[in-house]
C-alpha cells in the first residue's frame, strides 16, 4: 500500500485556510490538521507557563477533534483565537527549535491517515511532495474585516489590518521556513469568492489530481 496523500494549504493569516481546509477535508473524507493551532498551542502554554516554547513544542500532546484543538484532555480551542495567542504565535514561530519540532509532528500525521494540512509552509517545507498544493490569499483589508469577525474585535479595522501588514512582513522574512508559495501550487485570491466557489474549486482540482485515490 503506498503512502497516504497530503492536500497543502498555504497563505497568510486571515485569508480562509482552516474554513476551507476544514470543509474539503469532509467533503474528501480526509483528516484535517490546522498546523497555526499547533503554534498557536505552544503560545498559549508559553503564556501560561512561561516555559521555553522549544520545549513545549517537543512535548506538545496536540489533537484536532473535528475543528476542535485539544492539548492532552483539554480543550484549548477558545482560548487559541485572541489577539494576543496571535502575535505571540506569530512570533514562536520565528525560532527554530519550535519549528523542527512541529514539523516532525506535522510529518507524523502522514503516517496515520490521508490529511488535508495548512499553514504557511506545507506545500514548501513540511510535505514538498504533497499530491496537492494550493496558496490561498486575500487582500490585507479583506483578511482584517475576517479577522475582526472571526475574533470579535472592537478595534478599527485600519488597526487590525496594519497588524496583518506586520505579520505578513513577519511570516515573510523570517529566516526559518518564510511563508512564501511553493512552485506547484495552485494560486487562489478569495478577496471576492465565498467559501463556497473557492471550496469548490479546489475541491475539483484535488478530486482530478487524485482521482485514482478518490473514488
Amino acid at each position: 500500500m503506498g503512502r497516504n496523500p497530503v492536500i497543502a494549504i498555504d497563505g497568510p493569516a486571515g485569508a480562509g485556510k482552516s474554513t476551507l481546509a476544514r470543509l474539503l477535508a469532509e467533503r474528501l473524507g480526509f483528516v484535517y490538521v490546522n498546523t497555526g493551532a499547533m503554534y498557536r498551542a505552544v503560545a498559549l502554554l508559553w503564556k501560561e507557563t512561561g516555559e521555553e516554547p522549544e520545549k513545549i513544542a517537543r512535548q506538545l500532546d496536540f489533537e484536532m477533534r473535528g475543528d476542535r484543538v485539544f492539548v492532552g484532555e483539554r480543550d484549548v480551542t477558545e482560548l487559541l483565537y485572541t489577539p494576543e495567542i496571535s502575535d505571540l504565535s506569530s512570533r514562536v514561530s520565528t525560532r527554530p527549535g519550535v519549528r523542527r519540532a512541529l514539523v516532525d509532528l506535522q510529518r507524523a500525521q502522514r503516517e496515520k491517515y490521508p490529511v488535508v494540512m495548512e499553514g504557511r509552509d506545507i506545500g514548501t517545507v513540511v510535505f514538498p511532495d504533497a499530491e496537492v498544493k494550493f496558496y490561498i490569499t486575500a487582500s490585507s483589508r479583506e483578511r482584517a474585516r475576517r479577522r475582526k469577525l472571526q475574533f470579535n474585535d472592537p478595534r478599527p479595522l485600519e488597526v487590525i489590518e496594519r497588524e496583518i501588514k506586520i505579520r505578513d512582513e513577519r511570516d515573510s522574512t523570517r529566516e526559518d521556513s518564510p511563508l512564501r508559495r511553493a512552485p506547484d501550487a495552485v494560486f487562489i485570491d478569495t478577496t471576492d469568492l465565498s467559501i463556497e466557489e473557492v471550496l469548490k474549486l479546489m475541491e475539483k482540482f484535488a478530486k482530478e489530481k487524485l482521482k485514482s485515490i478518490i473514488n
